[in-house]
């Protein structure tokens, strides 16, 4: 009789456990409470359902078992790793205790269980309200704010100073499922991703990868690299600490996932949970990276059975990298085929299309997608994996109200979402005394367009977001919208063919809207003043 499998969780993330189990003979039983999710299709069996329902998940678990047998339950990429003991336990399958799952779920328990053990983890307190003016905490700033029970970086802040700290516990609270909120002492250093297998008791490491952490005060994770570059020396303290976090949680069984920071002090843990790491790693880069499919491990791990073939065969890099909006309505995106035609390039997620929502990311779901590379050399997959990215090019609807404020927001070095390009003191001066051409009475009835040429930022070594170069985004300006935008010399506007009816002449606003917003700025400023083009 063919043995099933329950996988909590139909998303990306899940799609590889499906996959894998499938073509280990299994048939899938896939839980999720979103009936669209992208890889219900795969699934031998779909239930929609809750997975904080474990009561409705253990009923059906129960009602499989009684007709023919359920031989295991597992997840990977989720928050409900508790969920999956809590069953187990009532049906009797492989799996943690349940205590031990709540001890990798909620970051409370787990920073005790570090404290208890005496391991290397941040000070912290945990409050359920804003904390009113006289609140101090009892370790100082800067500090990290965030819900106890959830992941993706969702509403967790960095707070510098102690007016920030109501907003940041507020928006932290609005992500907690139990009303409660962590605040840890911040940790100074590079960060690290790490996934293991862990059967009975004997854990194997699955992977180390850099983290590339942006955008403070939130923490966007805008890649990561596989495997680490860090030297090797520095490697084994760092693994030592995560597996003395996991046998610390009581992980006996199962798959384990770490954030660890290396600080002048040492190694210190993030967290560590009690699954298969999400953000396009177990699934994706380390099996490039290695030859190693881990997710196979954690299936047979889930079924009562030892992991085989966790051997490395082969030392390649595979790296992933994410793109992302300014906010607005996403219009068009180009550049997919392109980017998936890369050398190297081997996998392009989109999360948005044409009639999305987009804003600037403030956690780690907000993102418009990710490219993921793998070569056999480290320079090879990381270039492959940002040109990807690079090369996807999303266009704003206009006019939208979201955009435009955010165009209009202040000098680029002072704000969150910060601007695309950080420009210095100096050339901000220039760019205030730069001509600024009249647009209304030229725009609509403009046969060309030229643009002014602001030397100082093209010659700049400046990068945006992903790594583009201001002569890249102009390029990409000038494949969204269609126009050549020759430039012209600044000494050139007094001459008469500037001031023709016909020659629109674009000068600091397209500058500034470039600056403040990348190529989505500018294009987005074009398309308010030259609709012919469209």
């Amino acid at each position: 009789m063919q043995e099933r499998l329950m996988i909590l969780g139909a998303g990306v993330m899940q799609g590889p456990a499906i996959r894998i189990a499938k073509a280990l003979g299994l048939e899938t039983v896939v839980v999720d409470a979103d009936a669209k999710a992208p890889c219900v299709s795969l699934a031998d069996r779909f239930e929609r359902i809750d997975l904080k329902d474990k009561e409705a998940i253990a009923a059906l678990g129960a009602a499989i078992k009684a007709r023919g047998g359920l031989a295991g339950i597992m997840t990977a990429g989720t928050d409900f790793s508790a969920t999956v003991a809590w069953v187990a336990a009532q049906l009797g399958l492989p799996g943690i205790p349940y205590e031990a799952a709540l001890n990798a779920s909620d970051k409370e328990r787990m920073r005790g269980c570090f404290q208890t053990a005496g391991l290397p983890s941040p000070a912290y307190t945990v409050v359920e309200a804003v904390p009113d003016s006289g609140f101090s905490p009892p370790f100082g700033y800067p500090l990290v704010v965030k819900p106890v029970d959830n992941m993706g970086a969702r509403g967790c802040r960095r707070v510098d100073r102690p007016e920030l700290l109501g907003s940041a516990v507020a928006d932290a609270l609005r992500f907690s499922r139990t009303s409660r909120v962590i605040l840890e002492a911040y940790m100074e250093g590079p960060e690290f991703s790490v996934d293991a297998l862990v059967y009975q008791g004997e854990i194997t490491i699955c992977g180390l990868a850099d983290r590339h952490i942006c955008f403070p005060p939130y923490f966007i994770e805008m890649g990561h690299t596989m495997p680490t570059a860090l030297n090797p020396a520095a490697v084994e303290p760092l693994l030592a600490v995560f597996k003395a976090g996991i046998k610390a949680l009581g992980i006996t069984q199962g798959a384990a996932k770490g954030d660890i920071k290396l600080t002048p002090q040492g190694p210190m843990i993030g967290e560590i949970a009690a699954r298969l790491s999400g953000g396009y790693m177990s699934g994706w880069t380390y099996p490039y990276s290695s030859g190693v499919e881990l997710t196979r491990g954690a299936i047979l791990i889930a079924l009562g059975r030892p992991p085989q073939g966790l051997s490395p065969v082969r030392q390649w890099t595979s790296a992933e990298r994410a793109f992302i909006s300014i906010p607005g309505k996403v219009r068009a995106i180009q550049g997919r085929e392109a980017a998936a035609s890369l050398t190297y390039v081997k996998d392009l997620f989109l999360r948005i299309a044409p009639g999305s929502r987009v804003r600037f990311p403030e956690n780690n779901v907000s993102k418009c997608g990710n490219s993921i590379s793998a070569a056999p050399t480290r320079e090879e997959a990381v270039h492959a994996a940002e040109q990807a990215a690079r090369l996807i090019l999303i266009r704003l609807e206009s006019p939208d109200t979201e955009t435009e404020q955010f165009l209009a927001s202040g000098r680029e070095d002072t704000l969150f979402p910060p601007a695309a390009f950080i420009i210095p003191a100096a050339m901000r001066s220039l760019l205030a005394s730069f001509p600024e051409p009249a647009y209304a009475q030229t725009a609509m009835r403009a046969s060309q367009v030229v643009l002014l040429c602001f030397q100082p930022l093209i010659e700049s070594d400046l990068q945006d977001y992903t790594g583009r170069t201001v002569p890249e985004s102009l390029e990409a300006v000038r494949s969204l919208t269609g126009l050549p935008l020759p430039l012209r010399e600044v000494g050139a506007y007094a001459e008469d063919t500037l001031r023709e009816p016909g020659t629109l002449v674009l000068g600091r606003g397209f500058w500034t809207a470039l600056i403040r917003g990348g190529y989505q700025g500018a294009v987005y400023l074009v398309d308010t003043l030259v609709p012919f083009h469209s």
